[in-house]
């Protein structure tokens, strides 16, 4: 007999927090939708990179979010996604994520520092390579043309090393959208 009013206890208790969660569920429903002052100020964007060649292809997915403090100032976290390969020489994955910092000075001027931590993972196909596995960090210092949600411009890694970093060289060019 314990064990059923136990079961029966249990039962009574489940159903009457449902019946709140219902109740509360449709009483929000019947409320006016308004965005927080938060997100009226947050914006998402952030890149896509596809390239394509012969024996090569690369694709990158970046999201990013920011926070619109005032019409200069902004901060933010994204993240990011490439995958490259290179016929019959390498693969890698690349994933990691970043901090951004926005400063518009004058209406169509963008002036950008973004720190980025990747961990990289590359297979080489040919085994007088080794594959390896790190970490490299960038920390950029940029600049941008902005026209409506687009900035075109330019950033430098002031952490570049050629034999780790995931980019060509230091100078990076970029396109930022944000909505």
């Amino acid at each position: 007999m314990k064990i059923k009013s136990i079961n029966s206890s249990k039962i009574i208790i489940l159903s009457i927090i449902a019946c709140f969660f219902i109740t509360f569920g449709n009483a929000q429903d019947n409320l006016p939708q308004q965005k927080s002052e938060f997100w009226k100020n947050v914006r998402f964007g952030g890149g896509l990179g596809l390239s394509t060649g012969s024996n090569f292809f690369s694709a990158t997915l970046a999201p990013t979010a920011i926070y619109q403090f005032d019409n200069s100032f902004a901060l933010g976290v994204g993240l990011n996604a490439t995958y490259n390969k290179s016929k019959n020489f390498y693969k890698s994955t690349i994933l990691g994520a970043s901090i951004i910092g926005i400063y518009t000075p004058i209406k169509d001027i963008q002036i950008s520092g973004e720190f980025e931590q990747n961990h990289v993972n590359r297979n080489f196909d040919n085994p007088a390579f080794i594959d390896d596995t790190y970490w490299v960090p960038s920390l950029f210092i940029g600049a941008g043309y902005t026209t409506n949600n687009i900035t075109i411009g330019i950033r430098y890694d002031v952490l570049y090393d050629d034999t780790k970093s995931i980019y060509a060289n230091a100078w990076v060019p970029f396109v930022r959208v944000f909505f």
